[in-house]
């Protein structure tokens, strides 16, 4: 059973790991530079950011999303438990708290698109650019609560 929990001090290196074999099965449009830029400065914010974690079991964490104001700036599932409900949990977790949720999206990754979509999310502009100016495009997202 996945619970969810605000994000430890202790889950750093866990949520760090996450993140990066998420990015791993999800983002394969990424050059490696920008990979390996993106990940120095998600090891550098990532365990000191406050984030809903999803938990198994074992307290492991198996998905996390962080959320500033209305906006979700990340979600990320352990590929090892992607389709088993987790990100919609989260996702479910955040509407909850913020009706009409904000997110952007790699245009690139057709998965997560798709999933937004699914959720109820529409489209509200796009950005030919990502937050630090590469060229990886965004669609800009809002759930109409």
């Amino acid at each position: 059973m996945t619970t969810l929990r605000p994000s430890r001090t202790t889950d750093g290196d866990a949520l760090v790991d996450l993140w990066r074999r998420a990015v791993d099965a999800t983002h394969d449009f990424l050059s490696t530079e920008d990979r390996q830029a993106i990940d120095a400065e998600v090891a550098g914010f990532l365990p000191q950011a406050p984030m809903v974690v999803a938990v198994g079991d074992q307290d492991q964490p198996q998905g996390f999303m962080l959320i500033d104001g209305s906006h979700m700036e990340a979600l990320f599932i352990d590929p090892d438990v992607r389709g088993t409900g987790i990100g919609r949990q989260l996702l479910q977790h955040a509407l909850a708290l913020q009706p009409q949720l904000t997110t952007d999206v790699n245009a690139q990754n057709a998965q997560a698109v798709g999933f937004y979509r699914r959720m109820g999310f529409i489209e509200t502009g796009r950005s030919p650019v990502d937050s630090q100016g590469r060229p990886y495009p965004l669609i800009h997202l809002r759930h109409p609560g």
